[in-house]
């Protein structure tokens, strides 16, 4: 079984985010433009249709909100006892905790989702609510950490900020639409399905263009102790939860994959954007994304069992 998940679902995933990485060196890409054409076109569109196309419950949608908000309380928990007992600042405890609580549940999750579950609608429903409740918490928490830190208060331009996320509309919209059973016209339909099925590969290929932009950098502590609490604590602590909960089938597997993916490409986009601790930032997105390649397919072979 591990062999198929290398070849079948992780092997596609980082070949493709090798093209991308290629691409970035040769061409030298516009990731301003790669990064508004993901967050503006085709992750909205996916969310939508993912939730639109969606076989999860009331109670269901509840449920996975209730485990993203434990698996995150937990997160910052754990986050803040290993930044105290580091002896850290205010600036490297946000720029800490945000490297294990925001992690890549769009440009690498949904694929990944997508490759296992084989676009299976509740398993992608599933985690288009997980990278939505992932996206409010980068633009809530994750702003106001740094910001707390860096002592600027600039609030009302986070609250704006949010504002203009288009995810969370999509998925407002998509489970509308699903509850009242209404019908899509086909000029509505068939872009949104073009730009759903395109999602896999432009994702992916961004990520790729992204990570390799950072030198990696192989001495630093703090950085290992993000990835291990990312990639191992981090699904420890979900697969207890859905453990927990009583979860079982596709539900108890999409949520236990997704709390096991690396660090966010946005924890590093803030932390250059606000100037708190960038290089660490970038170290942990780089590392914890090449180190996934191993802890996801043993993550996935384990949650097949349930």
């Amino acid at each position: 079984m591990i062999a198929d998940i290398m070849l079948e679902v992780v092997l596609p995933v980082f070949l493709l985010i090798a093209v991308g990485s290629w691409m970035q060196k040769v061409f030298k890409l516009d990731l301003y433009t790669l990064a508004k054409i993901n967050f503006y076109c085709i992750t909205p569109a996916a969310v939508f249709m993912s939730m639109y196309h969606s076989d999860m419950s009331g109670e269901l949608l509840g449920t996975v909100t209730l485990f993203y908000a434990l698996y995150v309380l937990i997160l910052y928990i754990v986050g803040s006892v290993f930044a105290r007992s580091l002896r850290m600042n205010k600036g490297m405890k946000a720029a800490f905790n945000n490297s294990i609580m925001l992690d890549n549940a769009g440009n690498y999750g949904l694929p990944i989702n997508s490759l296992v579950f084989r676009g299976d609608p509740l398993a992608s429903s599933i985690q288009a609510l997980v990278m939505s409740l992932q996206a409010l918490l980068t633009f809530t928490y994750g702003v106001l950490s740094i910001q707390g830190a860096k002592l600027k208060g600039n609030y009302r331009a986070v609250i704006i900020g949010f504002l203009k996320m288009p995810v969370p509309y999509a998925l407002l919209l998509g489970i509308l639409f699903h509850m009242g059973n209404i019908p899509l016209p086909t000029f509505l339909s068939m872009p949104l399905t073009y730009a759903q099925q395109s999602m896999v590969a432009v994702a992916l290929l961004t990520l790729g263009a992204q990570i390799v932009k950072y030198p990696i950098r192989l001495y630093r502590l703090d950085v290992y102790i993000s990835t291990f609490l990312r990639l191992l604590i981090g699904p420890a602590i979900g697969i207890s939860i859905v453990l927990l909960l009583g979860l079982q089938g596709i539900a108890a597997q999409a949520l236990i994959i997704a709390s096991g993916m690396p660090t966010g490409v946005n924890a590093s986009i803030l932390a250059e954007e606000y100037d708190n601790e960038p290089d660490f930032a970038a170290q942990t997105v780089l590392i914890s994304t090449l180190l996934n390649i191993i802890t996801i397919t043993a993550l996935i072979s384990f949650a097949k069992t349930f």
